[in-house]
């Protein structure tokens, strides 16, 4: 059943880090947040909204993490693509438990598991109310699943692109070591870079502003903070292009 609440965009890239699914754990995926994510996105996807999703995989494997440890770079990479690809099973499976139809596509090729990633394909899939799983980020090391979800959402013409963090927002310093630490509820994608705020890594961050890709970074973990903050009513930071987006 579709909700009668109106949410303006269409279809939207939803990134979710790894670090989101470990709950009150140091590793691997919290069965309970999962399923409380997964019920948020589920209640978008009933609004009418298109959503396909990017997950991380730094609750299982980090590359950057291993390599400075000394493990080669691009093997580390590789090994984090397929971890993005188990959180990937993960959320599938547990929207299905929420009767919402998904489907796992892989930048690298794992026929047993996800359909490797087609562009037109995948677009057929969001268009038939699929939600689409894009795992293994862009298949290739030295990018990062940021970057994945900025290529994505440009790929699939999506409206908006939202980073489902911690916190809810971007704040001028880290609000979990100083009490007095600023919000903005909307910043330029320029004075971002001025201010050498750490949203997104620097190519992904590039990609979305060169493309003016609008994003919204808000808290994952607060219940139905997703459809809030596509409602406009929600806690969260609007990255925009220009000055003249803010409302």
């Amino acid at each position: 059943m579709v909700s009668s609440e109106k949410i303006v965009p269409k279809r939207v890239l939803l990134k979710i880090s790894g670090e989101a699914l470990l709950g009150k754990g140091s590793y691997g995926i919290d069965p309970k947040v999962a399923n409380a994510i997964v019920s948020d996105i589920a209640n978008v996807v009933k609004s009418g909204v298109e959503v396909c999703l990017v997950i991380g995989g730094g609750n299982i494997f980090r590359g950057m993490t291993a390599a400075s440890k000394g493990i080669d770079r691009v093997h580390g990479d590789y090994a984090g693509m397929l971890a993005t690809v188990i959180n990937a099973i993960v959320l599938h499976n547990v929207l299905e438990q929420h009767h919402i139809e998904s489907c796992i596509m892989s930048a690298i090729d794992i026929p047993q598991i996800a359909e490797n990633y087609v562009r037109n394909k995948a677009i057929s899939h969001i268009k038939q109310g699929r939600v689409v799983i894009f795992a293994a980020g862009t298949g290739n090391p030295y990018f990062t699943t940021d970057t994945a979800a900025a290529l994505r959402a440009i790929e699939m013409g999506c409206d908006i692109m939202l980073k489902g963090t911690q916190v809810d927002g971007v704040y001028d310093s880290d609000p979990k070591n100083n009490p007095d630490a600023k919000r903005y509820d909307t910043i330029t994608y320029s004075e971002a870079l001025i201010k050498e705020l750490n949203i997104m890594d620097a190519t992904a961050f590039s990609l979305a502003q060169d493309n003016k890709l609008p994003m919204i970074v808000f808290n994952v973990h607060k219940e139905g903070n997703f459809k809030n903050v596509l409602l406009g009513n929600g806690v969260c930071t609007r990255v925009v292009a220009s000055s003249s987006n803010h409302k």
